[in-house]
C-alpha cells in the first residue's frame, strides 16, 4: 500500500501508479517479493487498490478516515473532527444529516415560491421571517402551536423508535391499520404510496444512485437556507428582492456591496 499512498498524496496524478493489469504483470513476474516469501496478489487486493485510486474525496489526494470506507452515500472522507468514529454516533449522524436536508429543500422551496407570488404581486403572502407573526382566521397562534408541536412531536417519535429498533413501526397495527400506506424500506427511507407515490427506489439497498442524489440536493440546500438566513439579517428583505435588485445594477448590489453598507 505504499505505492497507493504515495500515489495519493501527489497534487497531480497524469495517470495511476499502477492498475490492475500492471499488478498482474508484476505478479506473474514475482516483483511482489516484499509481500512476503510465497505471497500472490489476490484479486481482493487489486480490486482494493484500483477503488483506492479511484475513490473521489472531498479533497484531492487526501486520505479519508478509516470509518469512512465509502460505502454511505455522498461518504467523500469529510470529518476533519473525527465525530464518525464511533459506530453508534456515525449511523445517528447520518439520520440526522438526511433529516436536516429534507427539511431544508422543503424549506428553500417554500421561500422561494412565496417569495415569488408576493413580489410578483399574485398573493399578499406576507415574508417568509415575518409569517410566523401573522395571524390567521382559522386559529390563534397558540393553537396552531399546539397543534404543531403534537404532530410533529408523534412523527419524531415515530421516527425514533424506528431507527432504535428497524421495522418495529411497520408490525400490524402500529400505526392504525395504515401501515401499509408507508411501508418503510429501511430507517430514514420510507415508502409506500404515501411517501414515495412515484414508485421510485423500491429496491432501497440498491439504490445508491437515488440516495446519493438526495443527500448532495440536501447538503446543498442546507447552504442555501444559511444564506437565506443570513441575507434576510443582513437586508431585511425576501431572497426575491434581493435576486431583482442585484439583476437591476449586478455591477453594485453584490454581497461586497451590501455588507459593506450594513456595516457603515
Amino acid at each position: 500500500m505504499v505505492a497507493v499512498a504515495i500515489g495519493k498524496s501527489l497534487p497531480i496524478q497524469p495517470r495511476p501508479l499502477f492498475n490492475s493489469k500492471s499488478i498482474d504483470r508484476a505478479s506473474s513476474a514475482g516483483r511482489f517479493s516484499w509481500l512476503g516469501h510465497g505471497s500472490a496478489v489476490t484479486p481482493h487486493y487489486r480490486q482494493t487498490c484500483v477503488a483506492a485510486q479511484q475513490r473521489p474525496t472531498w479533497l484531492p489526494g487526501l486520505d479519508p478516515p478509516p470509518y469512512l470506507d465509502g460505502t454511505l452515500a455522498g461518504d467523500f472522507g469529510f470529518d476533519p473532527l473525527g465525530l464518525a468514529e464511533d459506530p453508534g454516533n456515525l449511523r445517528w449522524y447520518v439520520q440526522a444529516e438526511l433529516v436536516h436536508s429534507r427539511f431544508a429543500m422543503l424549506g428553500v422551496l417554500g421561500i422561494l415560491v412565496t417569495d415569488l407570488l408576493r413580489v410578483t404581486g399574485i398573493s399578499k403572502i406576507p415574508v417568509w421571517f415575518e409569517a410566523g407573526a401573522v395571524k390567521y382566521d382559522l386559529a390563534n397562534t397558540e393553537t396552531l402551536f399546539i397543534v404543531q408541536l403534537l404532530l410533529m412531536g408523534f412523527a419524531e417519535t415515530k421516527r425514533y423508535m424506528d431507527f432504535v429498533s428497524p421495522g418495529s413501526q411497520a408490525k400490524e397495527g402500529s400505526f392504525f391499520g395504515l401501515e401499509a400506506s408507508f411501508e418503510g424500506l429501511e430507517p430514514g427511507y420510507p415508502g409506500g404510496p404515501l411517501l414515495n407515490p412515484l414508485g421510485l427506489a423500491k429496491d432501497i439497498k440498491n439504490a445508491h444512485d437515488w440516495k446519493l442524489k438526495e443527500i448532495k440536493n440536501g447538503r446543498l440546500a442546507m447552504i442555501a437556507m444559511l444564506g437565506i438566513f443570513v441575507q434576510a439579517s443582513v437586508t431585511h428583505v425576501g431572497p426575491i428582492d434581493n435576486l431583482v435588485e442585484h439583476v437591476s445594477n449586478p455591477w453594485h448590489k453584490t454581497i461586497i456591496q451590501t455588507f459593506a453598507s450594513s456595516g457603515s
